[in-house]
């Protein structure tokens, strides 16, 4: 079999949301918790997004 060679220097997609900011679990998970307790439907895209963040460690 011959030998392929792969350019590394291409970076991947990232599978995290892009609108969510780097935070650490905890971090994600106290402003997922804030953002639920506000009861806030104008943060339901915010919402979404830390859930789709922290589906994406749990994985």
């Amino acid at each position: 079999m011959p030998d392929v060679q792969v350019d590394r220097f291409q970076m991947a997609p990232s599978i995290l949301p892009a609108d969510v900011p780097e935070l650490s679990d905890d971090e994600c998970l106290a402003c997922l918790a804030r953002a639920v307790e506000a009861h806030d439907s104008a943060r339901l895209d915010e919402v979404a997004a830390l859930i789709g963040r922290l589906a994406v460690t749990i994985e």
